[in-house]
């Protein structure tokens, strides 16, 4: 996918489910049976296609080089590598799976890869041996990360993990009499930092500048689903309270007055402009900093989000291999070559990424800061991979967020209490859910 800031986007589920019905390619039960096609466990050969999310432009040659470089190994193999655009990727995915044409390796985040499982089109590596005895080679959090609930196993080989800093203003806590070697580390350290900076600085620097978003509630505590991710919990009491201390935060100047309606363009330039004094971002901005705000830069701290479990937030990339492939043997050889350990750390050489092999956040590259920029950002990132877990619920939509945000901001504005907020919003999302 794009490797810059994650984002996420979900397939037209009820149109793939309803048109994988009429056809046998999702016929039976999404983790069993062969779904047609060549042994799994056979020898490695045939004519396979293998997708990726945008990465072409920026990556060419060397996914054309993995390529060839896996060819050479298993000579019985011919790869076709295809790139689509980040554009409507969902929308290609889920007509490629309803019309039989889906990729044999393709390019999934856990959201894309739940309804193309639920529908039947996708392996499911934990009950198929060939692809289960790879499971050792990367870490149980990458590995977890790619497990659908509801849907027994992990539908993709863990590929490449991204998480970012939190960035926060040393001058702006030292101003605050808060220790600028010590940022808040939990949702209570948080809270009392934020109260008091907004009191010292009788209101002017506001501590953050957004509302909270679905992995704040995870981060808090607060249990976002049930087990099998049929209903939405965030409603539950530990997360009205987090919401209510939100909108004392508001009340009182701690989020800044225009956390309802700003971007994470605007909260990065309220942060720059030393209006907030904590901010996520990543490696790139850091150089922003530099050229536009040499104050800023020379205070500038980098933590990790605050939260209550002890777990960061991690956003998980992977390969699926479909269950409609004529060449499975070839399809999971293929999806494990790219997401090997040697090949992982080569990608995360070349961008901003973290492998998900076992082992590789050991290597100096992840745990030696370089002195550079890029180097502090990578060292301090790689750092919060270790435990972390991917919050977002994997069926969680783009408009059940939206219907989130937008209870949020009512309870924020005071026009409904936090718990009237978060009963509504999750009845609303739990409504989509069974829509889907």
């Amino acid at each position: 996918m794009p490797l810059s800031r994650p984002r996420r986007a979900t397939a037209t589920v009820p149109l793939l489910v309803a048109a994988l019905a009429l056809t046998a390619c999702g016929s039976g039960d999404a983790g069993s049976g062969d779904g047609g096609g060549s042994s799994a466990d056979g020898k490695p050969e045939g004519d396979i296609t293998f997708q990726t999310w945008n990465l072409r432009a920026n990556f060419k040659d060397y996914f054309e080089g993995l390529v060839k470089d896996f060819e050479k190994q298993y000579p019985g193999v011919k790869v076709t590598w295809r790139d689509q655009p980040a554009e409507h990727y969902a929308d290609k995915l889920s007509a490629d799976a309803a019309g039989g044409t889906l990729p044999d390796v393709v390019n999934v985040s856990p959201d894309l890869s739940h309804p193309l499982a639920k529908a039947g089109v996708l392996m499911n590596l934990d009950k198929e041996k060939a692809a289960a005895r790879f499971k050792g080679d990367y870490t149980p959090e990458a590995w977890q990360g790619n497990t659908l609930p509801g849907l027994g196993g992990s539908y993709s080989f863990p590929w490449y993990l991204n998480t970012g800093p939190l960035f926060y203003n040393k001058a702006l806590f030292r101003e605050a009499g808060l220790d600028p070697e010590k940022p808040p580390k939990s949702y209570d350290e948080l809270f009392a930092a934020a109260d008091r900076m907004a009191r010292q600085s009788g209101g002017r620097t506001a501590t953050l500048a957004g509302t909270p978003a679905i992995e704040d509630f995870g981060r808090y505590g607060v249990r976002l689903m049930n087990d099998d991710a049929t209903k939405f919990t965030y409603n539950e009491p530990k997360g009205v309270e987090l919401l209510t201390k939100y909108k004392e935060l508001y009340d009182h100047g701690g989020l800044d007055p225009q956390a309802l309606t700003n971007t994470p363009e605007k909260s990065g330039q309220k942060f720059l402009e030393q209006k907030v004094a904590m901010n996520p971002g990543s490696a790139h901005d850091l150089d922003t900093f530099k050229k536009n705000a040499p104050t800023l830069y020379r205070n500038l701290g980098i933590t990790e989000a605050p939260n209550n479990t002890g777990r960061p937030n991690m956003y998980v990339m992977g390969l699926a291999v479909s269950r409609q492939s004529r060449h499975k043997a070839a399809a999971i050889a293929f999806a494990h070559f790219v997401t090997d350990r040697k090949n992982q750390e080569t990608f995360g050489h070349k961008v901003a990424v973290f492998p998900s092999t076992k082992g590789s956040l050991d290597d100096p590259y992840w745990t030696k800061d370089d002195g550079t920029d890029e180097g502090r950002v990578r060292v301090a990132s790689a750092k919060m991979l270790k435990g972390a877990v991917n919050y977002t619920p994997v069926v969680m939509s783009e408009e059940m967020k939206t219907v989130l945000r937008n209870e949020v901001a009512k309870a924020l504005q005071g026009k409904k209490t936090p718990r009237q907020a978060l009963d509504d919003a999750a009845a609303q999302s739990d409504k989509l859910l069974r829509q889907s």
